[in-house]
């Protein structure tokens, strides 16, 4: 694609905000982004580079070069009996991954079928979801370094993964771009997580008392699709909120008021509280303002219900956030990364 200038962004971010890019083009290898970046006109501007668009927000348009990391290919690095190392292209859908490497019999990212976005923005966030973080398979990554070009590899604990966050959310977001990531999965012996969430229930609904790989996968899509919207239907970003880490007290003067609140374990004296519980106690969920509201099924998700601009979806974010500091005396973080 050639470059674009006044590039419409609406079809590239999943809450369908409409905004504009002062220029945007792709890549697809890392000869084509140093192309890009060695445009004096374009490395003069700010960079944004942009995956599946499933974790931003924007409430203005982009003074600068929107990127478009189009990274292919999924491939074997290395095997043996028990495991076995594939590094997918930043470009690449990560459901499409999960799914490619749950049809091989692969273990390790079953719990994470269904995460919208691509591959590269997968360790910026460090996703997650029932029990699993990507950082619990992760091997190493491949990432540009925007000042020389070079491509530089990144392991476990130079990517200094956190909770929805690591090294590239952070410090290395203007100076590294992501290319390819590789993870570590087991061939057999694998360990089933299915005491997180739902997915225990959902198994047991369809009479699966040993699950495999494959039924933990198929369970948690099953979840996810019933409580999730899907952004082509509806404009989301997923999560809007991160679960809070919060004080041992704190979690337990709720659980005093509250017994049915879910609360869990996170390091000693800490708990982490499940936002999305926080928010329907305080009455947003399935509540609408103006053209963006709070998803009926899952008070994390704020959705687009056509036609919302950005601001009015963070000052919604903003009314959600008092509220919930005003009632429980806990403060929310946004996870979705706002422009």
């Amino acid at each position: 694609m050639p470059l674009l200038r006044h590039a419409d962004l609406q079809p590239y971010n999943t809450f369908g905000i409409a905004a504009k890019a002062e220029a945007l083009a792709r890549f697809a290898t890392a000869d084509e982004l140093r192309g890009l970046l060695a445009v004096p006109e374009l490395s003069a501007m700010q960079r944004l580079v942009l995956g599946g668009g499933s974790n931003i927000l924007f409430t203005r348009d982009f003074d600068g070069l929107v990127l478009l990391n189009e990274v292919p290919g999924i491939e074997v690095v290395r095997e043996d009996d028990d495991h076995v190392e594939v590094r997918a292209g930043a470009g690449v859908v990560w459901h499409q991954l999960v799914m490619h490497c749950v049809a091989k019999g692969w273990g390790g990212m079953e719990n994470l079928s269904l995460i919208p976005g691509k591959v590269g923005a997968a360790p910026m966030q460090n996703i997650g979801a029932y029990g699993v973080e990507i950082k619990d398979s992760f091997v190493s990554l491949d990432a540009l370094r925007v000042a020389d070009g070079e491509i530089v590899r990144f392991g476990l604990e130079q990517c200094a993964f956190g909770y929805r966050e690591s090294f590239f959310k952070r410090e290395g977001r203007e100076r590294f771009i992501i290319l390819s990531v590789t993870f570590k999965l087991t061939k057999r012996a694998h360990r089933i997580r299915t005491d997180y969430g739902n997915i225990a229930d959902e198994l047991a609904r369809k009479g699966v008392a040993q699950p495999s790989i494959k039924d933990v996968s198929d369970a948690v899509i099953a979840i996810r699709s019933n409580k999730l919207p899907d952004p082509a239907v509806l404009g989301n970003a997923g999560s809007f909120f991160k679960n809070p880490v919060v004080d041992s007290a704190i979690a337990e003067r709720i659980k005093a008021a509250q017994p049915s609140a879910p609360i869990y374990p996170a390091g000693t004296g800490h708990a982490k509280l499940a936002a999305g519980w926080l928010i329907e106690q305080c009455g947003w969920k399935g509540k609408r303002l103006g053209h963006c509201g709070v998803h009926e099924k899952q008070a994390l998700v704020l959705v687009n219900h056509g036609g919302a601009t950005g601001k009015e979806i963070w000052d919604l974010s903003d009314h959600v956030l008092r509220s919930v500091r005003e009632r429980f005396g806990v403060e929310l973080e946004r996870e979705v990364n706002v422009v």
